[in-house]
């Protein structure tokens, strides 16, 4: 273990923190063990004041500056849950917070910075190309760069999660963490180990970004792709928290964004929670592999809340999409009066919702006679959508359906 990282050094950040950080619940649910096998404890960072649990890193290292470089200030370079939680707290001492965001950050991020008393820099097309401005800046203002995961003083504060964990739930015998740069998991795995020689620790990664999974494993992987797990979706892993990581985890797995989407989409239904993607890793993997947490003590870290709201309405549109609940069907008629409606007499006599219809005539490769409608619609599951689809078919239509990407 490195001696930069150690079970003190995150107890003692702990006692640093634990008056200006949100002390989040760890709850079993009922729920998600019965659909597992396996029994789910939450710790739910998402209820710290930011939303995440970057905040813990992100004071630790403001609280362990001297007073000249307080006065200085500080520099990151984030779009993140790092850039508010330094903001945040930075603010909150009277510290000053420069944050390099890239030119294509979403407003809404650069605003929920600044709101929390940041000063946001718009440099590059990348978050590379701002990396590389927040380090000059650095430089030449006097700055101190406090890095969102490489780093033993941040990783000693996400650690103090674990401890919160552990302290709640004594018997949990398996950690699931996301990774992105993978301060989260070599700060949670070095306190439980600490704690508990014998817990499982495995970390979670997008399929997009399999970058810790690869250089812990001797992979040459792509990184890239628009994956719902922005928040770790990170192409270059620290050298640090890796060489942690790799001493520490059992496993990485791996999810696929089909997998990610359901597991947003589960927390809100279940929970009652908002989670983003990231925040969601751990559920989702555990989802996809439960015979490697039947009948365990299994802890999941939502580590962080910030999604989107247009973004998380298409989630769960397309999870109810995915478990037949919603469908659009593409069904060829005839171009002669009352064609749609005997088709409306048939959705009507299963009892499934219209929520969308599309004339097409024009655009097709049908007889000038023949037409397509698409229709949008709700059933109640599954098997009430297929029993409207069957009655479709045995009254002479030709029915497709029209599936999600990724489904």
């Amino acid at each position: 273990m490195t001696d930069q990282l150690t079970l003190s050094h995150i107890r003692a950040a702990q006692e640093r923190i634990q008056d200006a950080i949100v002390k989040t619940p760890t709850l079993r649910s009922k729920t998600l063990s019965d659909l597992t096998g396996a029994n789910i404890f939450l710790k739910f960072e998402n209820l710290q004041f930011t939303a995440a649990y970057k905040e813990r890193g992100a004071l630790n290292a403001l609280m362990l500056l001297s007073e000249e470089a307080r006065g200085r200030g500080v520099i990151a370079a984030s779009a993140g849950n790092h850039a508010q939680g330094l903001s945040y707290h930075g603010t909150r001492l009277g510290v000053p917070v420069t944050i390099v965001m890239p030119l294509t950050t979403p407003t809404v991020k650069v605003m929920q910075t600044e709101s929390v008393g940041g000063h946001v820099v718009l440099h590059g097309e990348t978050f590379d190309e701002a990396y590389q401005y927040a380090l000059l800046l650095e430089k030449e203002q006097g700055l101190t760069f406090v890095h969102p995961f490489d780093d033993p003083v941040v990783a000693a504060g996400q650690g103090t999660v674990a401890l919160e964990m552990l302290e709640a739930v004594p018997d949990i015998d398996m950690l699931v963490v996301p990774i992105g740069g993978g301060g989260l998991l070599s700060g949670m795995g070095t306190a439980a180990r600490g704690l508990k020689s014998d817990i499982g620790l495995i970390g979670v990664q997008a399929e997009l970004f399999p970058s810790m999974y690869a250089k812990i494993n001797g992979k040459q992987l792509p990184c890239e792709g628009d994956t719902l797990a922005e928040g770790i979706a990170v192409k270059v892993p620290g050298e640090f928290t890796s060489k942690v990581i790799n001493e520490l985890v059992d496993e990485i797995l791996l999810v696929s964004e089909a997998q990610l989407e359901s597991a947003v989409s589960l927390l809100l239904q279940i929970e009652k929670t908002v989670v983003e993607g990231a925040g969601a890793a751990g559920l989702a993997a555990i989802m996809a592999h439960k015979e490697k947490f039947a009948g365990k003590n299994v802890g999941v870290v939502l580590c962080g809340g910030n999604i989107d709201t247009r973004l998380l309405a298409n989630v769960l549109l397309r999870d109810l999409a995915r478990s037949g609940r919603l469908a659009r069907l593409r069904i060829t008629l005839q171009d002669r009066p009352g064609a749609l409606f005997k088709v409306m007499r048939l959705f009507d006599q299963h009892n499934v919702n219209i929520i969308e219809i599309y004339h097409q005539r024009i655009f097709t490769t049908l007889p000038a006679k023949g037409l397509i409608t698409d229709i949008e619609c709700e059933a109640r599951d599954a098997a009430q959508l297929q029993g409207l689809v069957d009655g479709l078919i045995a009254n002479g239509y030709q029915v497709e359906r029209v599936e999600l990407n990724g489904a």
